[in-house]
């Protein structure tokens, strides 16, 4: 296979090498205040074989070698029938795809996976990122088993738990007097003055395309449980609800399932919604409202999808408005009510960002056919967050 980074903006190709990030040309179209422009995606030219796979259960192709990657046990994390909760909710259909297992409790762990297997191929001996707590101590974590240094900007109000993790991982954390926006901007003056590799979401094109694998994984899993037509073992979901704050992880999910129709696994596009906190609704209301305006400073009690300015908003918008996909708003009490019922119905504890997308979810119910196939996406560990969920528990 024929790897390179293409831009959806302008069709401009690139090599998939260290110095590269955006396309120039569309990024300085930049304004003040709003998301990148000139966010790249990884593509590929021929026929994929077992040699480009990584993991030949759900033959994903990828653009590093396998014997790059560390050994960490990333993805090929359950999607699994919460009977209780289908019960009760009177969709037989319900699946949750529970990367609360991944090694450091976080779906970010895809995307940390793929930048350390480059990150080695090239040579690279540390990585640069900003996060608000997932993605920092996901990048630590797997860093940790690649053997790399991971240098982190965080905002001083991140969950004690993610900087603990970084912490205890190894990470060289650098805390920051004020968001995610800010923690970003010194994170990628870093990187500009040492050359490091920046891991930052959608500004590092792997990060969208190592989220991808959860569609893989996600079609792969339906097959199996009876979803697939006679020997095809792949299957589409009607519906897929993704907690959204940046946009990467949205991105991702959609990349996932244009590469499975580009390969024919599957014949269609679920319809994806993006659940987004009520404090911070940036990629909802540009969808609205046909684009973004003035950014609103975020405040909600789920701290992974809080961003100011959605870095891949612009691209997470694109592809919504391209396959169709809906973006809905939640409530910080929605958010904790959804994240009760999960644990206590379902028997998982996810964070409250996690927790959006059935909040989103029983927003939507009354769009949705009875009999639909509906994947939840839970991206993260309730432990990553105790504070809030004793909020919910009103403990505090």
């Amino acid at each position: 296979m024929k790897w390179s980074y293409r831009c959806p903006s302008c069709g401009a190709e690139y090599p998939l090498e260290k110095s590269r990030y955006l396309c120039g040309p569309c990024a300085a179209k930049r304004g003040v205040d709003m998301p990148l422009e000139g966010v790249l995606e990884c593509v590929w030219e021929g026929e994929p074989s077992g040699v480009d796979y990584l993991d030949t259960r759900y033959a994903i192709p990828l653009p590093v070698e396998p014997r790059y990657f560390p050994a960490i046990p990333v993805g090929d994390t359950p999607l699994w029938a919460p009977e209780r909760l289908r019960a009760e909710l009177g969709f037989p259909g319900l699946f949750l795809k529970d990367d609360t297992c991944e090694p450091t409790g976080s779906f970010k762990d895809r995307a940390s996976y793929l930048v350390a297997a480059f990150a080695r191929r090239e040579g690279i001996k540390e990585i640069v990122l900003a996060s608000t707590g997932n993605a920092a101590s996901s990048m630590a974590g797997v860093g940790a088993a690649a053997g790399l240094k991971i240098t982190v900007f965080l905002p001083e109000a991140a969950p004690v738990a993610k900087r603990v993790q970084v912490l205890q991982y190894g990470g060289d954390l650098y805390p920051v007097k004020g968001n995610y926006d800010q923690a970003f901007e010194e994170s990628l003056a870093y990187s500009d003055k040492t050359g490091t590799l920046s891991r930052n979401t959608a500004y590092n094109p792997l990060t969208i395309e190592g989220k991808k694998t959860v569609s893989f994984e996600i079609a792969k899993q339906l097959g199996a449980a009876g979803g697939a037509g006679p020997g095809e073992g792949w299957a589409s979901p009607d519906e897929v609800f993704v907690p959204t704050g940046d946009g990467v992880i949205i991105a991702g999910v959609y990349k996932g399932f244009e590469d499975l129709i580009k390969l024919g696994r599957i014949k269609r596009m679920p319809r994806i919604w993006a659940a987004q906190a009520e404090g911070s609704k940036a990629i909802a209301t540009a969808l609205a409202e046909g684009g973004f305006g003035r950014p609103v400073s975020s405040s909600t009690v789920a701290d992974s999808i809080s961003v100011d300015v959605p870095r891949n908003g612009a691209h997470a918008l694109s592809k919504l408005k391209k396959h169709g996909g809906r973006a809905l708003v939640v409530s910080d009490e929605e958010i904790l009510e959804a994240q009760g019922i999960l644990a206590s119905k379902a028997g998982l504890f996810a964070e409250p960002s996690s927790s959006a997308a059935l909040a989103g979810f029983l927003k939507a119910r009354g769009e949705i056919a009875k009999d639909a196939i509906v994947v939840l996406l839970i991206t993260g560990s309730g432990l990553k967050d105790i504070k809030s969920a004793m909020k919910g528990l009103g403990l505090e």
